[in-house]
């Protein structure tokens, strides 16, 4: 196990977020979606790529709470600029469950 320190774990800004469009990535090397987050006033609605097409259809995404880290630097993947990461689990077959909030917090809540 690689340790780090606290400091380092409060450098990473997880939040709280709603999908609030999900579209299919044609372009994508593996299957994904092109997914728009709203984490927020303070943070806003961000973009980011997923392949979670295994487990979730577009239609079932739409509205989920999500889990994400908004403070990575933008990525590029294919023709869409990634701003978030959505965060999960693989299962063994390596399909991604995603992480969600057991609970309702707005949109924006800062993971503790």
């Amino acid at each position: 196990m690689n340790r780090i320190t606290w400091e380092a774990f409060e450098a990473v800004d997880i939040r709280v977020g709603t999908v609030v469009s999900v579209e299919p990535f044609a372009e994508a090397r593996k299957p994904a979606y092109k997914i728009r987050v709203d984490f927020g006033p303070e943070i806003g609605v961000l973009k980011t790529s997923a392949q979670v097409t295994e487990l979730y259809s577009m239609e079932e995404l739409t509205g989920r709470r999500v889990v994400g880290v908004v403070n990575f630097p933008p990525k590029q993947i294919g023709p869409i600029r990634s701003e978030c990461l959505l965060t999960g689990f693989h299962r063994e077959d390596g399909a991604v469950v995603l992480a969600v909030p057991e609970r309702d917090v707005p949109n924006g809540a800062r993971l503790a």
